[in-house]
């Protein structure tokens, strides 16, 4: 007995390279920026195998926000103070723009 696959057809959109955007949620570029720096700052911190106590004591932040940052909230902090934490981390962090359809 040969059994058949049936593909589901579905319709689908492609999404402009930020998904604040695509969601309709205000500030969406400043969003994608804080999202990156925050994976920028959990992603150090992983490396170094520190734990959030040790975090805090390096970067200079209290532990909810380290724990904020690990669960990507950002809302609270400013691109700079996340940008400061990747410093303190001894992270260099450049911020480049472009835009979505690459004509500007």
């Amino acid at each position: 007995m040969q059994s058949k696959s049936h593909e589901q057809e579905g319709e689908f959109e492609v999404g402009s390279g930020n998904v604040f955007a695509d969601l309709g949620l205000p500030n969406p570029e400043e969003r994608q920026i804080k999202a990156a720096l925050m994976r920028a700052v959990n992603h150090e911190i992983k490396h170094r195998n520190m734990n959030q106590t040790a975090a805090v004591e390096f970067v200079g932040l209290a532990q909810s926000d380290i724990s904020r940052i690990s669960r990507g909230q950002g809302r609270t902090f400013s691109v700079e103070r996340l940008t400061e934490v990747l410093t303190n981390l001894g992270v260099d962090s450049e911020i480049n723009m472009h835009h979505g359809t690459g004509k500007c």
